[in-house]
């Protein structure tokens, strides 16, 4: 069933690791044109030439996206040089952790410029063209999927802020489906647990080696997994919204 995106275009942020790296070669070998947006954009350029090498087309847009010129910058250069907009995938984040008491609270202040303000920005800018593409397509709907995590769901000490914005993640999913379903721009939060990604490499140091203590001896997810479930939301029929998926591994207890 490959292609079941031919002649769409979607847009990935934080596309040059992890969830967002495997969604985007997903996406590609549904038929959709990507646009891969991230900060390192060698790593993009790397990303869009194996697309390119499978046969796909792929557009690396170097963006650091919590400037709202910059987010407004990777839609409008995604709709000039793909023609369109039909999935934007709202993947960039940080998960910096650690105790309320003495954190150093510029983490806080890059959390929330990452994992709410960019993802808002990003939504706004995309959205003119997610109504015309569920207008217009022969698929009859567009789709705004944003990554969260089970810390969406679940409050755990030690991850106050983190907790804080991914639930404003899942608010402001909600918020969205309520308003622009009826458009047929459906809204779908993906929830994954523990992902083998670079996600914890940034947190300091003396909390990093605590939080992956959680999950020795259990086999984690990899990022091709939350790919997979991304690709099944977006290719459902038009009348289908697969509104969450929370995705954890089978041993995970939490």
């Amino acid at each position: 069933m490959a292609n079941r995106l031919e002649g769409t275009v979607a847009l990935v942020t934080g596309a040059s690791s992890g969830i967002g790296e495997a969604t985007a070669r997903a996406l590609a070998a549904e038929g959709a044109k990507v646009a891969l947006a991230a900060r390192r954009l060698e790593r993009l350029e790397r990303l869009a030439a194996e697309i390119a090498g499978n046969g796909h087309t792929a557009l690396a847009i170097e963006a650091d996206i919590v400037e709202p010129e910059k987010a407004t910058e990777a839609v409008s250069r995604t709709v000039a040089e793909l023609g369109r907009l039909d999935v934007l995938v709202n993947n960039a984040g940080q998960m910096l952790l650690g105790p309320i008491e003495d954190a150093p609270t510029e983490e806080w202040h890059r959390m929330i410029d990452l994992n709410l303000k960019a993802l808002t920005l990003t939504t706004h800018a995309a959205l003119p063209h997610l109504l015309a593409a569920a207008e217009e397509s022969e698929r009859r709907c567009a789709d705004v999927v944003n990554v969260s995590s089970v810390a969406g769901r679940v409050a755990r000490r030690g991850s106050a802020v983190y907790n804080l914005t991914k639930h404003g993640v899942g608010a402001f999913s909600e918020s969205f489906r309520q308003e622009f379903g009826n458009r047929r721009v459906r809204s779908i939060v993906i929830e994954p647990g523990a992902v083998a990604t670079e996600l914890t490499d940034h947190i300091r140091e003396e909390v990093r080696e605590r939080v992956r203590s959680r999950f020795t001896g259990i086999e984690i997810l990899e990022p091709d997994d939350i790919a997979d479930a991304i690709v099944f939301a977006v290719t459902r029929p038009w009348h289908v919204s697969v509104n969450e998926l929370l995705i954890r591994p089978t041993e995970q207890e939490g």
